[in-house]
């Protein structure tokens, strides 16, 4: 029964993202890069765009308390989720953050992981609320990846 939990929570993550996108306008702006807080491939970005609330706990751009690939735009986040698009392959994105929820202490629940092609879902343990951290990632259909990150 667990197991199914997880799928569902893994399709409404997937729907999540797909919201975002839609709401957000499309992936039109795929040539901004967002200035970094440091020169390294992959790093967790400095707010990019002004922060901006619509009155219903979503920020559109600002900062979240997940790292965030360094090319990530169409960025939405709220006080426990974020979702963004990237351009890097499934397998830079999924060693980017196995590194860095690695040294944020946080542990991969292998048993709770699947990767097929460039979808994948992994379920990362340890998060200082007691929750789980979901990692979720499909393809947008244009050479990106819609990417969703959320406590559960």
């Amino acid at each position: 029964m667990k197991k199914y939990s997880v799928y569902l929570a893994v399709v409404v993550l997937v729907l999540a993202s797909l919201a975002c996108q839609t709401i957000m306008g499309g992936g039109d702006n795929n040539d901004f890069t967002p200035p970094t807080a440091d020169s390294g491939d992959v790093s967790t970005p400095v707010a990019a765009t002004p922060e901006s609330n619509d009155g219903g706990d979503i920020t559109v751009g600002g900062e979240s308390q997940f790292p965030v690939t360094s090319d990530a735009f169409n960025v939405a986040s709220t006080s426990e989720s974020v979702s963004y698009q990237t351009n890097l392959s499934s397998d830079d994105v999924l060693k980017f953050y196995r590194d860095e929820f690695g040294k944020m202490g946080l542990t991969e629940d292998e048993s709770l992981s699947v990767i097929f092609g460039s979808t994948f879902t992994m379920t990362f343990t340890g998060h200082e609320s007691g929750k789980n951290v979901y990692l979720v990632g499909a393809d947008a259909g244009d050479g990106s990846l819609y990417i969703t990150i959320a406590l559960g």
